[in-house]
């Protein structure tokens, strides 16, 4: 569902993103890992579409997301790790005009709006101004903002940013729920233990390259680590090449 192939993003020498490739299967969770500065958020920005790569190519769904932009992003919905939303519009507001963009209209768009607050418990402050709403509650409008449209694949960036146990507790759940009906997740998180409850299978990137990839199983197996939780093996293979 998604295929990324030879991935390079440069800035001028410097090289963010160096030749990744990576094959994301239909209904699965994908962990992103990796130290700050190792690449993640460029990739997720190329994945998105935010950024142009400077070679390579990514295929959402099977769309070449930069020969058919429109339909690959038809298909994906993008929670942020810092939602930048419109603050003079009420929370429902700002999700008919998600859905306007999605073009979702009539009572599809209020049946999907309608369920969308309720799964994230918004429906009591749909009527407020964003505005007024918490860290946590501005995240949780962006979740909606991504998943009202039913997206086949969902991009996830440090999703528990600012949420508090319960809500992070119910967006593991939910994304869980939204991978066994079949859509597809790649989630990028410094929160291992998110990584190791959630995701079938993961990759570590690191300078901008691919460090080691694959189940929790395969990982364990390469570190020789075989009781080891997945915080000790990332320690482990990221800590000689992290300059203090």
């Amino acid at each position: 569902m998604i295929t990324i192939k030879n991935l390079t993003k440069s800035y001028g020498s410097f090289v963010a993103v160096n030749n990744i490739s990576l094959e994301v299967a239909a209904g699965g969770i994908f962990a992103f890992l990796g130290v700050n500065g190792a690449g993640k958020t460029t990739t997720i920005k190329m994945l998105t579409g935010i950024l142009r790569p400077s070679t390579g190519s990514i295929f959402l769904g099977g769309f070449d997301l930069l020969a058919e932009p429109q339909h690959a992003k038809a298909i994906t919905g993008y929670i942020p790790d810092r939602p930048n939303l419109y603050p003079k519009l009420t929370g429902r507001e700002f999700l008919y005009f998600i859905c306007d963009m999605y073009k979702i209209t009539g009572k599809q768009a209020e049946r999907r709006i309608d369920q969308v607050l309720e799964e994230y418990s918004l429906v009591q402050w749909q009527d407020e101004l964003i505005e007024s709403y918490s860290h946590g509650m501005k995240q949780r409008v962006a979740t909606c903002a991504a998943l009202v449209h039913e997206p086949k694949v969902l991009i996830v960036d440090e999703p528990m940013v600012g949420l508090d146990p319960h809500g992070a507790r119910n967006l593991k759940d939910a994304l869980k729920r939204y991978a066994q009906a079949g859509t597809t997740i790649f989630l990028s998180t410094h929160s291992l233990n998110v990584a190791e409850e959630l995701a079938d299978n993961l990759a570590i990137i690191h300078q901008g390259s691919i460090l080691t990839r694959g189940t929790l199983e395969d990982i364990r197996q390469l570190t020789g680590k075989h009781e080891e939780g997945l915080e000790h093996m990332f320690l482990e293979l990221t800590a000689p090449l992290v300059q203090h």
